[in-house]
């Protein structure tokens, strides 16, 4: 049996960045990841870019996430915070999927985690309110992993759930969640040509910033909407979307395309799931044709790849201590507990339409995430982090993106290493001492 302080379940951008945090500060630590790579939604589902380390012009996602952003720059896989020429948030981050890779990798290890690739999570023993052990699948068998304080970064609350710990699926009346999406990655895109499509017909872009177009680093667009419009009249495109939506990666003239959207289906049913990649790699074809035929710029691009995994934007999110609500978020409440703090917008795909709701923040607006959304008093000795964290279906739409789920990474890793040094549960630890280490650790919390 492998035994150690803190296993960490998910090697997304969550899971890597609460491994090195607990690391550093010297728990023994296990990262688990069933891919050959680390990054999540980031690496396997072809997202991007990251959005946003900052509310308005106040940078909110420091310490460890930022590390990662000075990494990438310094191996030449992103050029760092950008205009986000949409409008919609601030900056934005584009970034290499290959360099990402390679860059969390080096930093867990540099961390002092270990890292096994390749293994699922299959089972759990209790004794008690207390996780005993794990048990694991890969191509060596099966194993039985034991720790002190176990991290949930799996983004459905795999382990939490077999824990029996509460929670909710979707939008409460239906359990219906967000759409998931098959990103489509097109390369030899001529820039200059949408963009000159885009000053000239300002009436298809409602949140095109022409000023922000000249001068940002990569172009980001919403958009095309009479175009789009259609081409689903015309069958060319056979699912419920209103807006063209791609952005420029850290490769001029490359860009993601975030269009697909497959719904009605559970991401934690395997059969849904199975559909759904079927689904989505059928959508992203037409996305495809669709561009190139018909969108200023795409005449002569060429297809990169899809999502190795398709996009998964909800799924369950635990009952924990406290249940973050978006009027918390919009109210910018604020919480003695709070271990990280966001500016991302709600930001709701329909689950059984086309539409996009949004309920933006005020100018600079911040919300704070409270330590209490990150366990369950269920289980004594289990932590969650990113996407699956305790709050409604609203919340969750914003705080659901990848440098908040990497802010919440760092405070869940921490918090398992105070948790384990001072042989205490992990809702009884030092709120003090937690948030003191973070702040010397360059997290932004108030």
């Amino acid at each position: 049996m492998r035994r150690y302080d803190v296993v960490v379940i998910g090697g997304g951008v969550s899971g890597t960045i609460a491994a090195i945090a607990a690391a550093r500060n010297g728990a023994k630590t296990l990262l688990i990841e069933q891919y050959g790579f680390l990054g999540g939604a980031l690496t396997n589902m072809g997202v991007g870019p990251m959005m946003t380390f900052h509310a308005g012009a106040k940078q909110v996602i420091n310490g460890i996430p930022q590390e990662v952003v000075d990494n990438l720059i310094k191996y030449g896989g992103s050029p760092g915070h950008v205009l986000d020429t949409t409008g919609f948030v601030s900056t934005v981050t584009p970034f290499n999927a290959e360099i990402m890779k390679y860059v969390l990798q080096k930093m867990v290890i540099e961390s002092g985690a270990e890292i096994l690739y390749h293994s699922f999570l299959i089972n759990v023993e209790l004794d008690g309110a207390y996780i005993k052990v794990i048990h694991i699948a890969n191509k060596s068998g099966s194993e039985r992993v034991e720790a002190d304080v176990f991290i949930d970064a799996t983004g459905d609350a795999d382990l939490a759930v077999k824990c029996g710990v509460d929670y909710i699926l979707g939008r409460p009346e239906d359990n219906l969640t967000q759409p998931m999406t098959m990103n489509v990655r097109i390369g030899n895109v001529n820039i200059t040509d949408v963009k000159k499509y885009m000053e000239e017909n300002p009436k298809e872009f409602t949140m095109v910033d022409i000023e922000k177009i000249k001068t940002s680093k990569r172009l980001m667009v919403n958009g095309f909407y009479s175009i789009l419009k259609e081409a689903r009249i015309n069958g060319e495109i056979n699912f419920e979307r209103d807006m063209v939506l791609f952005f420029e990666t850290d490769i001029p003239g490359e860009v993601i395309v975030n269009m697909t959207r497959v719904q009605r289906l559970n991401g934690t049913n395997i059969y849904d799931l199975t559909k759904s990649e079927i689904y989505g790699r059928e959508q992203a074809f037409e996305v495809y044709n669709f561009m190139k035929k018909h969108i200023p710029g795409f005449q002569k691009a060429y297809l990169i790849s899809t999502g190795p995994q398709i996009g998964v934007r909800e799924t369950r999110k635990i009952i924990g201590e406290y249940v973050l609500t978006a009027e918390d978020l919009i109210t910018s409440k604020h919480f003695d507990d709070c271990i990280a703090i966001g500016g991302y917008p709600i930001d709701i795909h329909s689950p059984d339409g086309d539409k996009t709701t949004y309920m933006n923040l005020g100018e600079d607006n911040i919300y704070e995430i409270p330590f209490r959304s990150l366990y369950s008093k269920k289980v004594n000795n289990l932590l969650v982090s990113g996407r699956c964290i305790s709050s409604t279906h609203e919340a969750n739409a914003a705080i659901r993106v990848s440098p908040i789920a990497m802010a919440t990474g760092q405070a869940a890793g921490t918090a398992a290493y105070v948790a384990v040094k001072n042989g205490k549960k992990v809702c009884d630890i030092d709120i003090k001492e937690l948030r003191s280490i973070l702040l010397k650790q360059k997290a932004y919390i108030w």
